[in-house]
């Protein structure tokens, strides 16, 4: 029995969707540690949304790439900040209708890859986990953009992934993968940004996403890594922990997105989380906290990614504010109700809201 949730624990493969492509298998009702669902989507155009989307954590840079096919269109971008001095760049392209993009059904099993006029980006995971990314881009003021990145998937180390079913017809598998080690530069024009390797922490983070979505939509999602000391029975102990934070757009479906990793080992979370914040203010402190006291965290932003879209009856806008976690957590992924308490100050990690029409 496992004290921190209600939720079925799904052991095999699993498809998404009954034989139609369209309606939700009620096997697939679950979370696992392992990403285990197939997406077998068909039809259904409009509202399939498939996207991975990866982030790095590296200090004082932050780098995220993304791949999507919104049925609409297909996106793919690669981002950068310099959280010392606020500067940004990247560069990102729209297909209409998603043409020649593909993402598979299990995810990680075939590249991906796009290239156009000036933006080239390529994702591609290794028989050993590693996934490997590679992008060059021209920059708007001209400059050239080169990103090369390895980010492990360490033996054991576990991912959330779980089905969120608002109905039948309208759900979503998403696959969360928070503190996975990561290396390699970012270069912009003559300036290198090394991450990762020799002692300097750098994190991965993914997030999949397969499913049919309603119309309007509203999320909380944060996440974070880094290094951590426990005080129990054992003592004083130290770990690697990840954070997966999650809230708004699961509430009253019976499952959630919430867990904890640590030391590579997942504890899932079955309760909503408690998000305070100010979405006028997104620079002030962002809390998140559960009922049970084994959440108790603040996000102080020292970024925020403000972007807001309007294109006809498409509509998004999103605050997502970088910056470093501070707080606590409990330890229980050994069955126990009560664990041990892991503290830490500055934790690399981010959180959002986000609101959409799509």
């Amino acid at each position: 029995m496992n004290p921190t949730t209600h939720e079925a624990e799904i052991t095999a493969p699993v498809d998404l969707c009954l034989p139609d492509g369209r309606t939700l298998n009620p096997d697939a009702r679950g979370w696992s540690r392992r990403p285990l669902h197939r997406a077998n989507l068909r039809g259904g155009w409009g509202r399939t949304k498939r996207w991975d989307y990866w982030a790095i954590l590296a200090g004082d840079l932050v780098v995220s790439f993304l791949y999507a096919d919104v049925d609409y269109a297909g996106l793919a971008d690669v981002w950068w900040v310099d959280l010392r001095t606020g500067r940004t760049g990247g560069r990102g392209v729209t297909v209409p209708a998603a043409r020649g993009m593909h993402l598979p059904e299990r995810p990680g099993t075939t590249p991906l890859e796009i290239h156009r006029r000036g933006f080239h980006l390529s994702i591609t995971d290794d028989v050993d986990l590693t996934t490997r990314v590679s992008a060059t881009w021209t920059e708007r003021g001209g400059s050239a953009g080169r990103l090369e990145a390895a980010i492990s998937n360490p033996a054991g180390h576990d991912s959330l992934n779980v089905v969120i079913p608002w109905t039948d017809r309208r759900f979503q598998f998403t696959s969360k993968h928070q503190a996975r080690p990561a290396h390699g530069e970012l270069v912009v024009g003559d300036r290198h940004f090394p991450f990762g390797g020799d002692g300097d922490d750098a994190w991965g983070v993914l997030d999949v996403g397969r499913g049919r979505w309603p119309y309007r939509t509203n999320w909380n999602w944060g996440g974070g890594a880094g290094r951590a000391s426990s005080t129990g029975e054992r003592g004083a102990r130290h770990h690697v922990v990840g954070l997966q934070l999650g809230g708004k757009w699961t509430e009253g479906t019976g499952f959630t997105e919430n867990g904890l990793l640590v030391d590579g080992r997942l504890i899932k979370l079955g309760d909503e989380l408690r998000w305070d914040y100010d979405w006028a203010h997104p620079m002030a402190p962002w809390r998140v906290a559960d009922a049970e006291g084994r959440v108790n965290l603040e996000l102080h932003p020292r970024f925020d990614k403000h972007t807001r879209i309007q294109a006809g009856i498409i509509a998004t806008e999103t605050h997502q504010v970088f910056g470093t976690w501070s707080g606590s957590i409990v330890d229980s992924h050994d069955g126990r109700a009560a664990g041990e308490i892991i503290a830490f100050e500055e934790l690399q990690g981010f959180a959002e809201e986000s609101r959409s029409r799509w």
